[in-house]
């Protein structure tokens, strides 16, 4: 593959550590990612468990994800996590900045901050993401309603203006019109992309491609990386879905603007 040719405004379908390491360094102006969490294996009992009735029987999130288990031993986990930063980070232009979306998790009873996998990347801050709801099974501590977001900038990164009067604690539902078990909110991406000058945007697990139709719809050009092909599927005829979409929206705006005339 030759980048940026056979990169930009594309979903390619593959492992996402095999791609970014195909790809030249300083080459993206941020990434917006969420990982999957690695919610099978976990001694806090937060997945481990499918229920078979009441509220949660049949959650998306416990049938899994298609072509990945999301059950790997803890360690090989953070490892594998922490060696696809430093690929985010080798990729990231001098002003650039990775959002890590991840979440705070129990395991064999103590809380684990993911210093496992963050390691020595540059966090600057921690973004709250207080969502509504979620899944807890474990009576041994209350159900956890928030997720993190750690901004690992370049030494150059800058919001735009104003953007820095964003509080650090973001209350966005997620997504509920969509059949992956856990979609980006299409609100929080933008809230992210928009306080940025980021012309390209990289998802290294981009699931849905949510981060991709957004990108598009603030004019930005993407790069999806998913290793499922049913989600890459997906991911293209939503992308299709929004640019017809967006080109009956621009149709509309011109008549009305001609009207007006």
């Amino acid at each position: 593959m030759k980048f940026p040719d056979d990169f930009v405004n594309k979903i390619i379908c593959g492992d996402s550590l095999s791609v970014m390491k195909s790809m030249p360094d300083c080459s993206v102006d941020l990434i917006v990612t969420s990982p999957p969490y690695n919610l099978k294996n976990s001694s806090g009992n937060g997945m481990s468990v499918n229920t078979k009735s009441g509220k949660w029987a049949g959650n998306s999130l416990q049938n899994g994800y298609s072509h990945y288990s999301d059950n790997i031993p803890a360690d090989e986990y953070a490892n594998w996590q922490y060696e696809c930063l430093c690929e985010m980070y080798r990729l990231l232009k001098e002003d650039g900045a990775i959002f890590y979306n991840h979440k705070w998790r129990v395991q064999n009873g103590i809380i684990q901050d993911r210093k496992d996998i963050i390691r020595d990347m540059p966090v600057r801050q921690i973004i709250i993401w207080k969502r509504k709801g979620g899944i807890n099974f474990n009576p041994g501590y209350y159900l956890p309603t928030y997720e993190v977001i750690y901004l690992i900038p370049k030494p150059n990164f800058k919001l735009v203006p104003r953007a820095n009067s964003y509080g650090d604690v973001w209350e966005f539902t997620q997504e509920l019109k969509n059949d992956h078990p856990a979609p980006f909110p299409v609100a929080l991406i933008e809230r992210i992309i928009s306080s940025t000058y980021a012309t390209t945007v990289l998802d290294p697990f981009s699931g849905s491609g949510t981060t991709a139709i957004t990108a598009m719809a603030l004019n930005r050009n993407y790069i999806g990386i998913e290793l499922s092909p049913e989600y890459c599927q997906k991911s293209e005829l939503r992308i299709e879905r929004n640019k017809v979409q967006s080109e009956v929206l621009k149709s509309k705006t011109a008549k009305l603007f001609e009207m007006s005339l």
